[in-house]
């Protein structure tokens, strides 16, 4: 890797860490009983910012396209997220959406036919056992509704991960990234008001909280993974991505004194092992090919650069 791609490593990690972050400000700092519009207050801002910063509408298809990939990759994304912000440890609500790698390979294998290596299904059975370790670990006092909207969530943005991997080969990621922040914000306002009324109340602390999330973990962690994505290796950017549920797991210990015990502690090693598989793996195989003057094999976990993931 060259001396002027390693600059951009710290970076691009500014992303995978707001985003692990998400958890522990939506618990401790933003009003619960609000998903939608804490969803809402998160997407419309940063769609603003990034929107500024790309300076163009969308045209043709992508008007339409931009509203459902605004809904799985915005509108229901936030709102599921934020639910389980306020329902789960912030350590347990990380360490489940980075098991996302598991469903993605099974959409990429649906939806773009590219077949899974052994080393990702590998991978994607460690995360799901370090999941369940975790869960168990517990003792049965996980809030269920929390678990689903945590898996609703991963499940809702590993679809529009694919579909946007799908059709956004020749749009710019930042444009993607303002026309879905947009997008699920058209569509999450009616819903907001008919079920939700009027906005919460602001306090200081959520005030600040909701400038976190919209303009640190949304806009800015966008545009930083997305410069990344453009000037360092995909399996750079990827392993760099492990800092998130490594950044939710450290907020939810240290600063909310959640509990970390041997369980925990073997159950996120199989989750980053895992994902750290489904990433470098299908690189290797790539890597493999090229070496032998053979074509890059399609495979689930070698997806374009220029599709938006995280939190």
């Amino acid at each position: 890797m060259e001396e002027k791609s390693l600059r951009w490593i710290p970076i691009t990690a500014i992303a995978p860490i707001a985003w692990g972050s998400t958890y522990f400000v939506t618990n401790h700092l933003l009003p619960a009983g609000s998903p939608l519009w804490g969803g809402l207050l998160r997407a419309l801002p940063a769609g603003l910012v990034v929107l500024a910063l790309a300076r163009k509408l969308p045209t043709g298809a992508w008007w339409w396209r931009s509203l459902l990939l605004g809904v799985l990759n915005v509108g229901g994304f936030f709102v599921l997220v934020y639910v389980a912000g306020q329902r789960l440890p912030s350590s347990l609500a990380a360490t489940l959406m980075s098991t996302s790698a598991a469903v993605m390979m099974l959409f990429a294998w649906a939806l773009l036919r590219q077949r899974p290596t052994l080393a990702a299904v590998i991978g994607a059975a460690a995360g799901l056992a370090g999941v369940v370790l975790m869960l168990g670990a517990d003792g049965g006092g996980v809030d269920p509704w929390g678990v689903a909207a945590s898996l609703g969530a991963m499940v809702s943005s590993s679809l529009g991960y694919i579909l946007t991997a799908r059709w956004g080969g020749d749009v710019p990621a930042l444009h993607m990234t303002a026309w879905q922040l947009l997008g699920g914000s058209l569509v999450l306002l009616p819903v907001a008001v008919s079920v939700e009324g009027a906005p919460p109340a602001l306090t200081p602390g959520s005030a600040l909280g909701f400038a976190y999330v919209s303009l640190i973990a949304t806009a800015l962690a966008y545009v930083c993974w997305f410069s990344g994505l453009r000037r360092l290796p995909a399996s750079a950017v990827g392993i760099v991505g492990l800092l998130n549920p490594v950044t939710g797991v450290l907020l939810g210990v240290l600063l909310a004194g959640e509990a970390f015990g041997p369980a925990q502690v073997i159950g996120i090693a199989l989750v980053l092992l895992g994902v750290a598989l489904g990433v470098v793996g299908p690189r290797l195989v790539a890597a493999r090919a090229v070496r032998r003057g053979g074509r890059i094999p399609a495979v689930a976990g070698n997806p374009p650069a220029s599709a938006p993931r995280g939190t």
